[in-house]
Protein backbone atom coordinates (compact mmCIF):
# COMPACT_ATOMS: atom_id res chain seq x y z
CA UNK A 1 0.00 0.00 0.00
CA UNK A 2 1.39 3.58 -0.96
CA UNK A 3 -0.24 7.05 0.04
CA UNK A 4 -0.55 9.05 -3.06
CA UNK A 5 -0.48 12.73 -2.91
CA UNK A 6 -3.96 14.36 -4.36
CA UNK A 7 -4.20 18.04 -5.80
CA UNK A 8 -6.68 20.32 -5.01
CA UNK A 9 -7.85 21.95 -7.99
CA UNK A 10 -9.55 24.64 -6.62
CA UNK A 11 -7.15 25.83 -3.45
CA UNK A 12 -4.49 25.09 -6.55
CA UNK A 13 -6.35 28.22 -8.32
CA UNK A 14 -6.88 30.54 -5.03
CA UNK A 15 -3.58 30.11 -4.72
CA UNK A 16 -2.41 30.97 -8.18
CA UNK A 17 -5.03 34.50 -7.58
CA UNK A 18 -2.92 35.22 -4.64
CA UNK A 19 0.43 34.40 -5.87
CA UNK A 20 -0.32 36.71 -8.94
CA UNK A 21 -2.01 39.56 -7.18
CA UNK A 22 1.22 39.58 -4.77
CA UNK A 23 3.53 39.74 -7.94
CA UNK A 24 1.89 42.52 -8.82
CA UNK A 25 0.28 41.21 -12.02
CA UNK A 26 -2.75 41.43 -13.95
CA UNK A 27 -4.76 38.43 -15.73
CA UNK A 28 -3.86 40.36 -18.94
CA UNK A 29 0.19 40.72 -17.79
CA UNK A 30 0.27 36.84 -17.76
CA UNK A 31 -1.82 36.75 -20.59
CA UNK A 32 0.86 38.21 -22.29
CA UNK A 33 3.65 36.43 -21.01
CA UNK A 34 1.87 33.37 -22.01
CA UNK A 35 1.34 34.66 -25.63
CA UNK A 36 -1.92 33.51 -25.21
CA UNK A 37 -4.54 35.37 -27.78
CA UNK A 38 -7.26 35.10 -24.58
CA UNK A 39 -7.29 34.80 -21.25
CA UNK A 40 -9.49 32.08 -20.66
CA UNK A 41 -6.94 29.50 -19.22
CA UNK A 42 -5.77 31.67 -17.16
CA UNK A 43 -9.65 31.75 -15.31
CA UNK A 44 -9.76 28.41 -15.70
CA UNK A 45 -6.89 28.08 -13.48
CA UNK A 46 -7.55 30.78 -11.34
CA UNK A 47 -11.06 29.29 -10.61
CA UNK A 48 -10.07 25.96 -10.53
CA UNK A 49 -12.30 24.48 -13.75
CA UNK A 50 -8.34 22.71 -14.90
CA UNK A 51 -4.65 22.93 -13.73
CA UNK A 52 -1.57 24.68 -15.60
CA UNK A 53 0.16 22.31 -17.28
CA UNK A 54 3.60 21.24 -16.25
CA UNK A 55 5.32 24.02 -18.84
CA UNK A 56 3.12 26.38 -17.70
CA UNK A 57 3.39 25.85 -14.05
CA UNK A 58 6.93 26.26 -14.30
CA UNK A 59 7.00 29.30 -15.91
CA UNK A 60 4.64 30.61 -13.33
CA UNK A 61 7.29 29.73 -10.93
CA UNK A 62 9.54 31.26 -12.40
CA UNK A 63 7.10 34.62 -13.23
CA UNK A 64 6.30 34.37 -9.36
CA UNK A 65 9.83 33.84 -8.06
CA UNK A 66 8.52 30.34 -5.91
CA UNK A 67 8.82 26.74 -6.55
CA UNK A 68 6.24 24.62 -7.80
CA UNK A 69 5.41 23.61 -4.40
CA UNK A 70 4.30 26.72 -3.44
CA UNK A 71 1.76 27.07 -5.97
CA UNK A 72 0.49 23.28 -5.53
CA UNK A 73 -1.80 22.66 -3.07
CA UNK A 74 -2.39 19.15 -1.83
CA UNK A 75 -5.62 18.43 -0.42
CA UNK A 76 -4.60 14.52 1.37
CA UNK A 77 -3.79 11.50 0.59
CA UNK A 78 -4.80 8.39 -1.68
CA UNK A 79 -4.09 5.08 -1.10
CA UNK A 80 -2.95 2.79 -3.35
CA UNK A 81 -1.35 -0.82 -4.07
CA UNK A 82 0.17 -0.30 -7.09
Amino acid sequence: MKNLPVIDVAATGINIVNLRIAAGLSVKDLQDIFGFANPQAIYKWQNGSCLPSIDNLVILAAVFGVTLNDIIVFQGRITSTA
